[in-house]
């Protein structure tokens, strides 16, 4: 099972990508759905088995699902076709459910600030962070003056630190070199 998941994980995160490009995460979703469930049947797993033709596998299984599949997601079914790869559809939509699971999450992101934060600045920080993350983000915002001046953001193992301490901290270890 394993192997089917590496296999699926390329596909599934090009799809949700662009699913998110296109703001079609819930249409990706139904389609992917969808198109496991026609792979998952019997009779198409043994289409799947006796037919060599990449082409007409696609064509086959596009036909099936008719009108649940826009022209990208017809696209994908050809491109999973031609890698030989359709019975790896269920798997690909089981790592999708992930990517979208992930993607809907709220990402905790701490601000320290040497000043309160005003209303524009927190919410010119949030959509910044939510652009970077890729997800909804809720801040806490702290007040340090040790800072001097700026902030210094903080996620899970990522931080961004523009306060005047930490600019000097850096220019000291770079004069000491």
């Amino acid at each position: 099972m394993s192997e089917l998941t590496t296999i699926a994980r390329p596909y599934a995160k090009a799809a949700f990508d662009f699913a998110i490009e296109k703001s079609a995460v819930e249409k990706w979703a139904e389609m992917l759905s969808f198109v496991s469930a026609v792979i998952e049947n019997e009779t198409v797993k043994t289409l799947l088995n006796s037919v060599s033709s990449a082409q007409k596998l696609a064509d086959t299984v596009i036909s099936i699902c008719g009108e649940q599949l826009d022209q990208y997601g017809q696209n994908f079914i050809r491109l999973m076709a031609e890698n030989k790869r359709l019975s790896a559809i269920p798997a690909v939509f089981n790592e999708f459910k992930h990517y979208v699971e992930d993607h809907q999450a709220i990402a905790e992101v701490n601000v320290v600030s040497a000043q309160p934060l005003n209303v524009a600045q927190i919410e010119k920080i949030t959509a910044a962070m939510e652009k970077r993350l890729a997800r909804k983000v809720k801040l806490n915002c702290n007040v340090d003056s040790s800072l001097i001046a700026g902030v210094v953001i903080r996620t899970e193992d990522f931080v961004i630190d523009g306060s005047s301490r930490g600019q000097l901290t850096r220019l000291a270890n770079e004069l000491q070199l």
